[in-house]
């Protein structure tokens, strides 16, 4: 198969990884030449951890504590280029035994490090902060770990002593069997009943293909889908409400014991994040309710219905996504032509790793679903696709090369230690990518493209920006019953999701009584307040896109100095110096603006 002279691979589930070309392949002899030279490495590894365990009670002095750190850190990089090693070739084709055999070998060092340097942080905070301080200042060496340090020191007052830390952490396998029981019933106890499409014939419903029927043109398909699953999870609420009860007060429990006001304060903690920005984030949503009010409505009119129900939402309004189809290197071409505004620094880099093996192209027989990127400091990152021919693997591929290139730059930039960034700026890098092409493209499409792709904006904001906000909202009130002594009881639950849903999406939805049901599949609610994380960090990468286009000053300078930072400080003071104060409602603010305006856009464009 040929497109424009570039010949396509045989590609896909049945197809076997032998068959796939190198040139499609990530360069995992990057990491090491060949699995003699791994083995080596686990040679190495294994007979270094025991000089770091000898370190055990010897943290007394400023050298002592630099070569405990610096230890740790040397043996840190040699294990995550171990464990990169097997596990991308696993994950490449997870039908090849021996690299599962070494990915549980890899694993069995991961535990092992973990149990070797597990004394280093009781004992530096055994030492007390005025002591550590004076450490600090003492021995120059100790200054690239300043950050690390200073954030150990700032969480010291809700750190027990280490027989009560070993105590808890044995606990967790108790505590989490709530959480457990969740994911057992529904991924595996629960049986949706089979269903029929709208002519009639034979259909399925399940938690993997529910959104993917819920984005049909068939709408009898759609509604029996959403009744089906949600009638399913209503048989069981009390059984939901009572694993989401018991996940909650274990939750409240650890926050308790170690001195924190309540589950939220505990889990802005690691972060830094004051609750100012929670609430913040939940009322500047709330102010600006109207927007998404009104893409309701604009949805109920396209569609024709005299009501618009909870299976309508996902509907798109255009079919052109098979009108963006290329091969992979004319989409690489594309991006490195929307990206443009970030600089040719930046687009160097970018084609850097679209040339030298950084990225797997291709689905074959045994390849993990999906699509990630994985930094692997002194090397370079890797990235894993299964590319379709359709937009949405273009802005994938965008999307993954946001986060390999925010990896890359951090670690050019910096240490070991300070350049693994966090989940709260994980997503910012890839979102930007993702802004700067939809704009690039729109400026390219004809009108029918252009409402694909401002429909497909609007359910991103939508999805990662106001449905967030909303479970972020749910959290806030189901942690804050826990916190008073009260069960969570499902008839609550479910009056609660009503009423919110009603509040969010405004008069032109139709509130059935089958979405009382939904807050209970929803697994991001037994890891507590991660979900408000996408969208801050949606907002960021919406606000840093919107300055970059409008050659807002220095902004790209500012840009790059966010990716270079890593994680040698606190995210909220990475994303401020770059230009971005999550502070303030002003981030969010654009975003939502940004919604309004591209929804009238595609209001003219459909004649609204």
């Amino acid at each position: 198969m040929t497109e424009k002279n570039i010949t396509i691979p045989a590609h896909g589930s049945n197809v076997s990884r032998k068959d796939i070309p190198l040139e499609y392949k990530w360069h995992v002899q990057d990491i090491y030449a060949d699995e003699k030279a791994w083995q080596q490495a686990c040679a190495e590894f294994k007979a270094q951890l025991p000089d770091l365990q000898n370190m055990k009670g010897k943290i007394t002095t400023s050298h002592a504590l630099y070569e405990a750190l610096h230890l740790q850190d040397k043996l840190a990089q040699i294990l995550d280029k171990i464990y990169a090693y097997a596990r991308l070739q696993q994950d490449a084709d997870n039908t090849d035994q021996h690299m599962q055999a070494l990915s549980g070998e890899a694993e069995g060092l991961v535990a092992a490090f973990q149990n070797a340097n597990s004394f280093i942080e009781p004992e530096m905070l055994a030492l007390g902060k005025e002591k550590v301080a004076a450490m600090l200042n003492s021995e120059p060496a100790l200054r690239e770990y300043k950050f690390y340090i200073a954030n150990l020191m700032r969480l010291a007052d809700h750190v027990l002593s280490a027989e009560q830390e070993a105590l808890f952490a044995q606990s967790h396998l108790a505590t989490q069997s709530a959480a457990n029981a969740f994911r057992a019933l529904v991924s595996a106890d629960m049986e949706f009943p089979p269903i029929t499409d709208g002519e009639g014939k034979p259909a399925i419903v399940s938690e993997g293909n529910y959104i993917l029927n819920m984005s049909s043109s068939d709408r009898e398909l759609r509604k029996n889908s959403f009744q089906t699953l949600m009638g399913t999870y209503h048989k069981f609420r009390n059984t939901l409400a009572a694993t989401l009860t018991g996940s909650a007060r274990s939750a409240y429990f650890y926050a308790s014991v170690h001195n924190y006001k309540d589950t939220l304060d505990s889990c802005l903690a690691d972060d830094n994040i004051p609750a100012s920005l929670y609430d913040g984030l939940i009322q500047t949503v709330h102010d600006n309710f109207a927007p998404l009010h009104e893409y309701m409505q604009l949805k109920k009119d396209v569609l024709g219905y005299d009501e618009l129900h909870p299976y309508d939402i996902y509907v798109p309004l255009s079919q052109a996504a098979d009108s963006f189809a290329c091969s992979f290197p004319e989409a690489c071409e594309k991006i490195e032509t929307a990206l443009a505004p970030l600089g040719e620094e930046y687009i160097s880099n970018l084609h850097k790793g679209f040339v030298s093996g950084w990225i797997d192209v291709y689905e074959n027989k045994g390849k993990r679903s999906g699509a990630y990127s994985w930094g692997v400091y002194g090397v370079h990152p890797y990235v894993l696709l299964n590319y379709q021919k359709r937009y949405s693997s273009i802005s994938t591929i965008a999307h993954e090369m946001g986060h390999a290139l925010h990896s890359y730059y951090s670690a050019q930039n910096q240490t070991y230690v300070n350049s693994d960034y966090t989940i709260f700026c994980a997503e910012v890098a890839s979102t930007t990518n993702e802004n700067l092409l939809l704009e690039y493209t729109l400026k390219h499409a004809n009108d029918k493209q252009k409402i694909y792709l401002l429909n497909q904006f609007l359910e991103a904001v939508r999805t990662t920006v106001y449905r967030q906000v909303q479970f972020a909202e749910f959290e806030k009130y189901i942690h804050s019953e826990i916190t008073v002594g009260r069960s969570l009881q499902a008839e609550k639950l479910e009056n609660y999701w009503l009423e919110s849903n009603q509040q969010y999406y405004g008069k032109a939805l139709t509130v059935d009584k089958e979405l009382a049901s939904e807050w209970s599949r929803i697994p991001h609610f037994y890891t507590p307040f991660y979900v408000y994380k996408y969208a801050t960090g949606y907002s960021a990468a919406t606000a840093f896109a919107t300055a970059i286009l409008n050659k807002e000053p220095q902004a790209v300078e500012k840009y790059l100095g966010f990716l270079k930072a890593g994680g040698s400080e606190y995210s909220l003071n990475i994303l401020k110096a770059a230009g971005v104060d999550l502070n303030t409602p002003q981030p969010v603010t654009v975003t939502l603006q940004k919604f309004a305006e591209k929804l009238r856009e595609l209001k003219a464009l459909l004649g609204k």
